[in-house]
């Protein structure tokens, strides 16, 4: 199989900042509201940096409803149901298969347009971009229509998803590049250390800024 190239399209697979929906594992030390503002930070700084990363289309694809805090340039599709590894194949169904897709996570404030530089335009058949956690944070593929069969029953939220994520890549023959190693926000630790990586100007990391100096 020839790899497609070009400009990718661009998924983020997200839920509504809500309170007690997202980072839950960030209560305690943090309020379910207070979650929720980290979260949308998180959010928008991801959408942002894809803003600025050369794209056929980009997609959010939501649990919930969108807010103040999408900007435009993004189509928003809701996500289907199921399990994660469900959501993921379904959000790589909605590209339009005549070019390469990368889906990414609302988790990695930290993301930058150079991390991503290349991708769909550099001949591999997947990207992949590993999480500290185990996990991962993006996940590209040459051909989206066969996220079904590279996603579906990958066992999500564990130390070993990433590696068997990738090695189902591998074994379906597909050539992978991988991306660099990111730390998702998950606790009051990753929070910490994450805000401490973001680019200047970085939602996420003066969002966490006020809540200290709302503590102090």
């Amino acid at each position: 199989m020839t790899a497609a190239t070009g400009r990718p399209t661009l998924l983020v697979i997200a839920k509504q900042p809500l309170p007690g929906r997202v980072k839950t594992r960030l209560t305690p030390p943090y309020t379910p509201r207070e979650a929720a503002a980290l979260a949308e930070a998180s959010l928008s700084d991801t959408l942002a940096a894809l803003l600025h990363v050369p794209a056929r289309r980009r997609v959010l694809v939501l649990d919930g409803v969108p807010g103040t805090w999408l900007p435009r340039g993004f189509d928003v599709v809701p996500q289907v149901p199921g399990g994660l590894d469900e959501r993921i194949a379904g959000a790589f169904a909605v590209c339009d298969n005549e070019g390469p897709a990368l889906l990414v996570g609302m988790d990695t404030p930290q993301l930058t347009e150079d991390l991503l530089t290349g991708v769909g335009q550099d001949g591999h058949d997947a990207w992949f971009g590993p999480a500290a956690d185990g996990g991962f944070w993006a996940l590209g593929l040459a051909d989206p229509a066969r996220a079904g069969s590279l996603v579906r029953g990958v066992p999500m939220s564990t130390d070993r998803t990433g590696a068997i994520q990738r090695r189902r890549l591998v074994d379906a023959g597909l050539s992978v590049r991988d991306l660099p190693l990111l730390r998702d926000v998950d606790s009051a630790a990753d929070a910490s250390a994450v805000a401490g990586l973001c680019p200047p100007g970085s939602r996420f990391a003066a969002m966490l800024a006020s809540l200290a100096e709302v503590a102090r």
